[in-house]
C-alpha cells in the first residue's frame, strides 16, 4: 500500500506532495495524483481527547431515571454503567462507527481515553485494529481506575496500556481515569510506567469540582498538584478538561510543558462550567470527550462559549492539536509544511471529498475506502441494542 500521493492543484493553486507518509517539498514522480481543481486542501483535524467506547451512545442509549442531579451521578448512572457493559463486540462496533464518522468529517487523528472494566486485556488492541483498518491516526490509553475492583483493576489497566503495539498510525499513552478514582500508589505506578515505556500520561484533571475537593481531602492543593507530587506527569502529558484549574495552575502546567485539552460541548452538557483559565497556556488543544469528532462543530461550540466568557484564545485550539500529534509521532512540522504528517483533507463547497492519512487515501469521493460506512453503522446499531440490554441489567 503506497504512502506517497500528490494532491492538487486545488482551486487556490496549492499542490501538496506526500512522500513516505510525510509532507515533502518535492513530489514523488511515481506517486498517484489526486486532482482537486474545485476543492481546497487543508490539514486534517485533530481530536485531542475522546472516548471511542461511547460511539454507540447516539443509537438510542436509554436515559438515566431519575435524571442525574450532579456530575458524579452522570458518571455513575450513565457512563460508568455503559463502560461496565462493554464487551469486545460492542467495543469493536463502537470504535469502527466512531472512526468512520470522524474520517468522513475530516478528522485524521484521535487521542483516545478508554475504559471497560469487564474487558481490559485486549481492549486497546480492538481499538488499534479499528484505527489501522480504517486508517485513522490514534493515541491509545486505558484509563486505569480503582472505582470497581480496587488496585487489581488499576494494575490491569496499566498493563493494558503497555500492551499497545506501536505502528506508523498508533502510539501508546499511559492512562489514569482521574485523580479521584485512584490511590497514590496507582498514580506512582502510572508515572513509573511512563518512564519505563518512554511515553506520557493521559488523564482527566479538574473536570468538575469533585475532583478538586477529593485531592484536597487527601492533603493536596488540587488534582494537578497531586499528580505532580507523585511524579506522574512527564513533559508532554495530556490533561483533559481543566475546567476548575486556577490561572496559576494552568501557568504551572504550561511551564511543565503539559498539554491541556478543552472539551466545550461536553463541559456544557455536563454543566461543569467553562474552562476560562486555559487561556493562560499556549498548549491547549481541542477535544470532544466522546461526542462526535466533527471538529468544525466542536470549534463552533467553542467560539460560541468563548465569546460568552470573554475568552479570545479559541482560534488556536485546532492548531495546537496538530502540534500535539507532531510531538507524539516525531514530525518536524505541522500544517502543510514539509516535514508535517501526511494527513490532508480536501473539501469542495465545504464538504469533505478526500482524506489522506499518512499518505494513505482513506476517503475518496466522500466515501470510505476500506469499508462501507452504512454497513458499519448497521452493525453498530445492532450491537447498541444488545449493549442497552446489558446496561439495563446492571
Amino acid at each position: 500500500m503506497t504512502s506517497s500521493v500528490t494532491l492538487g492543484p486545488d482551486r487556490t493553486g496549492l499542490t501538496v506532495a506526500i512522500v513516505d507518509g510525510v509532507i515533502a517539498a518535492t513530489a514523488d514522480p511515481a506517486a498517484p495524483v489526486i486532482a482537486c481543481p474545485d476543492g481546497e486542501i487543508a490539514p486534517g483535524a485533530v481530536c485531542a481527547h475522546t472516548h471511542l467506547y461511547s460511539g454507540l451512545a447516539p443509537f438510542g442509549m436509554p436515559p438515566a431515571e431519575p435524571a442525574p442531579a450532579s456530575f458524579i451521578e452522570i458518571l455513575e448512572k450513565v457512563w460508568w454503567r455503559l463502560d461496565r457493559a462493554l464487551n469486545a463486540e460492542a467495543l469493536r462496533a463502537s470504535a469502527r462507527d466512531y472512526i468512520a464518522k470522524a474520517l468522513l468529517a475530516g478528522t485524521t487523528s484521535l487521542v483516545d481515553h478508554h475504559e471497560s472494566p469487564h474487558f481490559i486485556s485486549g481492549s486497546l488492541q480492538v481499538l488499534a485494529n479499528a484505527a489501522e483498518d480504517l486508517g485513522v491516526r490514534a493515541l491509545l490509553a486505558f484509563g486505569a481506575t480503582e472505582r470497581n475492583f480496587g488496585r487489581a483493576e488499576a494494575e490491569a489497566g496499566l498493563v493494558e496500556c503497555g500492551n499497545v503495539e506501536e505502528t506508523p498510525l498508533v502510539r501508546r499513552l499511559i492512562g489514569l481515569h482521574a485523580s479521584f478514582t485512584v490511590s497514590d500508589d496507582t498514580i506512582r505506578a502510572a508515572g513509573e510506567l511512563c518512564q519505563t515505556l518512554g511515553t506520557v500520561m493521559h488523564v482527566h484533571v479538574a473536570e468538575a469540582l469533585e475532583d478538586v475537593e477529593d485531592a484536597r481531602e487527601r492533603g493536596y492543593a488540587g488534582p494537578l498538584e497531586r499528580l505532580v507530587a507523585l511524579d506522574a506527569l512527564p513533559a508532554g502529558s495530556i490533561l483533559a478538561h481543566g475546567v476548575h484549574l486556577s490561572g496559576d495552575e494552568v501557568r504551572e502546567a504550561d511551564r511543565r510543558s503539559l498539554w491541556l485539552v478543552q472539551n466545550p460541548r461536553s463541559n456544557e452538557g455536563n454543566r461543569v462550567g467553562y474552562a476560562v483559565n486555559l487561556r493562560h497556556s499556549d498548549k491547549v488543544a481541542l477535544g470532544c470527550d466522546g461526542w462526535n469528532a466533527d471538529m468544525a462543530v466542536e470549534e463552533a461550540a467553542l467560539f460560541r462559549l468563548a465569546e460568552t466568557h470573554g475568552d479570545d484564545r479559541g482560534a488556536t485550539r485546532l492548531e495546537a492539536g496538530q502540534r500535539l500529534i507532531a510531538e507524539r509521532f516525531g514530525f518536524a512540522a505541522t500544517g502543510l509544511a514539509a516535514g508535517a504528517a501526511g494527513d490532508v483533507v480536501v473539501r469542495k463547497d465545504g464538504k469533505v471529498t478526500t482524506v489522506v492519512v499518512g499518505g494513505r487515501v482513506v476517503v475518496r469521493d466522500g466515501s470510505l475506502v476500506a469499508a462501507d460506512a452504512g454497513a458499519i453503522e448497521s452493525e453498530a446499531r445492532a450491537e447498541a441494542a444488545r449493549l442497552w440490554r446489558r446496561m439495563s441489567a446492571l
